[in-house]
């Protein structure tokens, strides 16, 4: 079975699982958007196996991407995940979680949900084509990272949202050769 290069790259079962499973499927649940929102922004400069490598541990030093906990980290919480070793320990990407945890909650009053609010920039529908050009933005992503950074969001610039929105299926972007590349869709 043909994948996306990118899943294939190095080899580990953890890449293989998650493009088949998870990357470019559309969701709409916002504990997953938030989470998602938060892994992306800790991937700004790294490479996306690290993250996915210290995803487990993401999860639990993160309270299962509880919003409304994550949006009321204090010192201790913060100085606690500055010094676990498991997840990626940068103060600035944990402030910023922070922060873009209470911009999501406010995005949520304002649309009813943040899932609302992201596939709107679609008009609720999933763009497909495919990435046989290794794009890493587009104007969709610049659109929605402009917006993004009106609203007060951190670590959320153009690339890093339009990884975004591949990973929660906004864009399908699956090569041509995938044996998940829908086509007929493009």
């Amino acid at each position: 079975m043909k994948r996306c290069e990118w899943s294939e790259v190095s080899g580990q079962d953890i890449y293989l699982d998650y493009h088949d499973n998870e990357w470019s499927v559309p969701s709409r649940d916002d504990r997953y958007l938030f989470e998602m929102f938060v892994l992306e922004s800790f991937h700004c400069g790294l490479s996306w196996l690290i993250v996915l490598k210290k995803r487990k541990s993401f999860i639990e030093s993160f309270d299962n991407f509880d919003i409304e906990k994550v949006a009321n980290y204090g010192e201790q919480k913060i100085s606690e995940l500055l010094a676990n070793k498991d997840i990626i320990r940068h103060k600035g990407k944990i402030l910023a979680a922070i922060n873009n945890a209470n911009r999501f909650k406010e995005v949520q009053e304002e649309f009813g949900s943040f899932s609302d609010y992201i596939w709107s920039f679609t008009d609720n529908k999933v763009i497909y084509k495919s990435n046989d050009d290794k794009i890493t933005k587009n104007t969709l992503s610049d659109e929605v990272s402009k917006d993004l950074k009106k609203r007060g969001f951190k670590f959320m610039g153009s690339v890093t949202t339009y990884s975004y929105l591949e990973a929660i299926g906004v864009m399908n972007n699956h090569n041509t050769y995938c044996y998940k590349y829908e086509g007929d869709k493009c």
